[in-house]
């Protein structure tokens, strides 16, 4: 493995990344020269300097995964990335103390007006009676975001004697009432709030969510903190509410556009500005650095993807009770695509048992990765799986049946494959906690090892077929691992044998001649070829 890093971060970071036979390039040994050494990258890790566009992402000819050392990721082309089949991950809540601390540190510097007090001070100036604050205690604090960073501020703010409200629609309120917080909607947020925090990402829905409208909804007096995103904030609606009063005052880390130039706040007495430094501390830099390493590390040797921003994320645990059922998906996927033949149209996924309460967006993706990669070019993988059947206009739906209190089958994955010709549906699970096994194939029930090679057969139910088969796979000296066979429950037409099929496990590949001499067989009607990996 290679990992090009492509900013500073901690020793320690770079140091766990080292491993047998893997190479670590620093910022050091790039000598300017970052986009040939991407050309034979496994790995990326940048922070916010480096400018990670389609341009150099051209000369990622391998890159698995690209790591942000923090929590924006404006710097990298996510689409480009994900074209490419990169994960991309950040690593929100590394620094959420840090961020934490100086949103309260921001509110102290406000109610003691400890910026002017310390111009005065450096100024030869002593005035007490202009300096006289207001306290934390009893005031009512409104946090817009309940991620790791709001959670933080508000544990903290609640030490101060605030009472804290919030509004975050995917925070559940009983969690919120766990640690003292009062969730209700933004509206009441504004109206209650004489400290306003903002914790949210930059989103359609929070772009410019401070703005005349919502600055009027707010209680006069009340004071704005911005350690989140500049583009939150109308900056000229905020200058204008800061001029006449509404806004008593504001303290901004974050702005539209920096550095801060020809700013109306500059000349402000009433507000606090940073130059973007929330989570810049010692501790919040190591721990950043820390912990991309470790999620970068994690991907390249186990395939886990944490704090993924182009693809599901699942936690170490999740993924390693996930991971047989991707392996299942891919290889059910494999095998329908190399079963049925017209254009693809349309995938559909049943989970139903245990499975169907879980994060399947990655059992879905190497469903849709084992179907496409038997016929494109552009090999599809748990990253760009859904978006490559999306420009190809292939349908993908998916339904749940949880398991039932009364007890019943474990889990099992269905999935149908339409194409413009026919459709066929397969049905797997998987054994033993990780032994991936079909089960039935178009309503036939059939249990047999999804393995990397096997022979398929539709046939008539008739005596005599097996000998035939396994005398023409010994002739051809291909060796039997196992063999499968499963026929339709009925009784079928009158005067009729009923439809059959087998599955058939052997130790290598099997060539055409042979295929085309099994079809010779009266009773076959299709010997196929199935290659899984």
């Amino acid at each position: 493995m290679k990992i090009v890093v492509a900013e500073k971060i901690s020793s320690s970071a770079v140091d766990l990344l080292r491993e047998p036979r893997w190479t670590v390039i620093t910022p050091e040994q790039l000598d300017g020269k970052l986009a040939s050494q991407l050309e034979s990258a496994d790995a990326l890790i940048v922070r916010s300097a480096v400018q990670v566009n389609h341009a150099l992402l051209e000369h990622a000819r391998k890159l698995q995964v690209i790591g942000r050392a923090g929590v924006g990721v404006d710097n990298i082309d996510l689409d480009a990335a994900t074209r490419k089949g990169i994960a991309v991950m950040n690593t929100p809540g590394a620094n959420a103390v840090a961020v934490a601390e100086h949103t309260l540190a921001m509110m102290l510097a406000m109610a003691r007006h400890l910026c002017r007090a310390n111009d005065l001070m450096h100024a030869g100036k002593w005035e007490k009676k202009s300096l006289q604050g207001t306290e934390l205690r009893g005031k009512t604090l409104g946090i817009v975001g309940l991620g790791r960073i709001g959670m933080e501020v508000a544990r903290r703010a609640k030490a101060f004697g605030m009472e804290v409200v919030a509004h975050d629609p995917f925070v559940s309120t009983v969690v919120a009432k766990e640690q003292g917080i009062r969730t209700t909607k933004l509206d009441e947020v504004y109206a209650v709030a004489d400290y306003l925090t903002l914790h949210v990402g930059l989103t359609p829905q929070t772009a410019g969510m401070i703005n005349p409208d919502s600055l009027k909804k707010m209680k006069r007096g009340v004071r704005l903190v911005n350690c989140a995103r500049g583009e939150l904030v109308d900056e000229v609606a905020l200058a204008h509410a800061l001029k006449h009063g509404h806004v008593a005052a504001a303290a901004l880390d974050v702005f539209l556009d920096e550095p801060l130039k020809d700013s109306p706040f500059a000349t402000m007495e009433n507000v606090v500005l940073t130059p973007h430094i929330g989570g810049s501390t010692h501790e919040a830099q190591e721990a950043v650095g820390y912990q991309i390493a470790l999620q970068v590390k994690e991907y390249l040797k186990h395939g886990v993807i944490q704090n993924a921003v182009n693809v599901p994320s699942v936690s170490h645990d999740e993924y390693v009770e996930l991971q047989p059922y991707i392996v299942l998906a891919e290889r059910l996927g494999a095998f329908l695509a190399q079963t049925s033949q017209g254009p693809l149209e349309e995938i559909s996924l049943r989970y139903s048992g245990h499975i169907a309460e879980w994060k399947t967006e990655l059992i879905r993706n190497a469903a849709i990765k084992g179907v496409l990669n038997q016929a494109l070019e552009e090999k599809a993988n748990l990253v760009n799986a859904a978006a490559i059947a999306a420009t190809r206009g292939l349908r993908i739906h998916e339904a749940r049946k949880p398991k039932s209190s009364g007890g019943g089958a474990g889990s099992v994955l269905s999935i149908l494959l339409k194409t413009g010709a026919e459709e066929h549906l397969v049905k797997g699970a998987v054994l033993h906690r990780h032994t991936p096994r079909l089960l039935n194939v178009d309503g036939i029930d059939v249990e047999a090892p999804l393995e990397r090679n096997l022979i398929y057969m539709q046939n008539r139910d008739v005596p005599g077929v097996i000998g035939r088969i396994g005398t023409i796979l010994g002739k051809h000296k291909i060796n039997i691992a196992d063999f499968s066979l499963g026929r339709r429950v009925g009784n079928g037409q009158a005067g009729k044998p009923r439809e059959a099929i087998a599955v058939v496990h052997v130790d290598g590949r099997v060539p055409e001649p042979v295929l085309a001499e099994l079809r010779k067989v009266p009773a076959v009607e299709q010997a196929k070829s199935i290659r899984l990996f």
